[in-house]
C-alpha cells in the first residue's frame, strides 16, 4: 500500500471515523465514502458543512447530546436510511434496480430534502416532508464569505462523476477529479469561466458561487434523477442535458438557480445538540 493510499485512508479516519466510536450519545453524520478509502469531495462536503454550521453555534461533531442519533445532509444516500433517522438536505439515488428507501422505514425526521422528487417518494410512504428544497452544498458562500473566490483563470472544466474517470484524460489541465480535498476541488472549480459536469457537486459547487454549470451525461452510470432533484429543488424544470464535452461548452451553462439559502439554513437541527426542539 502505498503512501498516498495510507494519506487518504488516514484521513477518512481522522476526518470522522473517530466520531462513530464516541462513547456516549452523539450525532452520527452519515455519508457515502469509496470502499476504497478514497475521499469523493461531493460526499465529503456533508461533514465540512454540518461541521462548521455547528461551530456558528457554539458545538462541535464530537459533542455529546441529548440523545444518539444519525443526520442526513448531503448526498443521494436515503436508501441507507433507518427508523427515526434526521434527513436535512439528503436525496433519493433513483438508480434503477435500487429501493429508494428501505422498505422497514416507516418514520423519518425530515427538515428539508434535496427537492420535490424526494419529497414525492417520501411523501408517497406516508413521511411528512416540508416545502424546504436544497442540497447543503449551496451554504458554501455563506458559510465560508471569505475563502473561495471566483477567478476565471479558464475559460471551462470538466468535473467527473467517479463512473466517468475511467472515460476521460485525468492527467488534463481542464479536468478536475472529484477525488481529493475538498476546498483543493473548489479551488480548481472556481477557476472556470464555465463549469461542465457529471459530478452533481461539480454543478452545485459551481453554481452556488455563481459560475454557469452544465451537466455532461457521459454515460449511464448515474440516473438522471438526482439531476432533476437538483435542478426542480431550484426552481429549474426543463435543464436541457449535453452529451458531450464539446456540446456542453456549446450549450454554455444552464439557467440560473432560484434559491434562498435562509429556509435550508433556518432548517438546519440545531435542537439535535441544544436539546430545544
Amino acid at each position: 500500500m502505498n503512501f498516498r493510499t495510507n494519506l487518504r485512508r488516514l484521513m477518512n479516519e481522522v476526518g470522522c471515523d473517530f466520531i462513530h466510536q464516541l462513547p456516549y450519545p452523539h450525532v452520527d453524520l452519515f455519508f457515502w465514502r469509496p470502499d476504497d478509502g478514497t475521499i469523493n469531495f461531493g460526499d465529503y462536503l456533508s461533514v465540512v458543512v454540518v461541521d462548521h454550521l455547528l461551530r456558528h453555534f457554539g458545538y462541535t461533531l464530537a459533542d455529546e447530546v441529548p440523545r444518539q442519533t444519525r443526520l442526513f445532509a448531503i448526498g443521494s444516500v436515503l436508501h441507507y436510511a433507518r427508523n427515526d433517522d434526521v434527513i436535512w438536505g439528503s436525496g433519493v439515488n433513483g438508480r434503477p434496480g435500487q429501493d429508494d428507501l428501505n422498505r422497514r422505514v416507516q418514520n423519518l425526521d425530515v427538515r428539508a430534502v434535496r427537492g420535490p422528487r424526494t419529497q414525492e417518494i417520501l411523501r408517497r410512504r406516508g413521511i411528512a416532508v416540508p416545502e424546504v428544497f436544497g442540497d447543503p452544498a449551496l451554504l458554501l458562500p455563506q458559510l465560508f464569505p471569505n475563502r473561495f473566490r471566483p477567478t476565471a483563470k479558464k475559460p471551462w472544466v470538466f468535473v467527473p462523476n467517479l463512473h466517468d474517470l475511467s472515460l476521460i484524460d485525468r492527467g488534463a489541465d481542464t479536468v478536475v477529479s472529484p477525488l481529493g480535498s475538498w476546498n483543493r476541488r473548489i479551488d480548481a472549480i472556481l477557476e472556470a469561466e464555465l463549469v461542465l459536469a457529471s459530478s452533481l457537486h461539480g454543478i452545485i459547487v459551481a453554481e452556488a458561487f455563481g459560475i454557469p454549470a452544465r451537466y455532461v451525461r457521459l454515460s449511464s452510470g448515474e440516473s438522471e434523477f438526482k439531476y432533476r432533484d437538483y435542478y426542480e429543488g431550484t426552481g429549474r424544470f426543463a435543464v436541457e442535458f449535453a452529451s458531450s464535452i464539446d456540446e456542453g461548452r456549446e450549450m454554455g451553462g444552464a439557467e440560473r438557480l432560484n434559491f434562498d439559502h435562509r429556509a435550508l439554513m433556518s432548517a438546519f437541527p440545531i435542537d439535535l445538540w441544544s436539546g430545544n426542539s
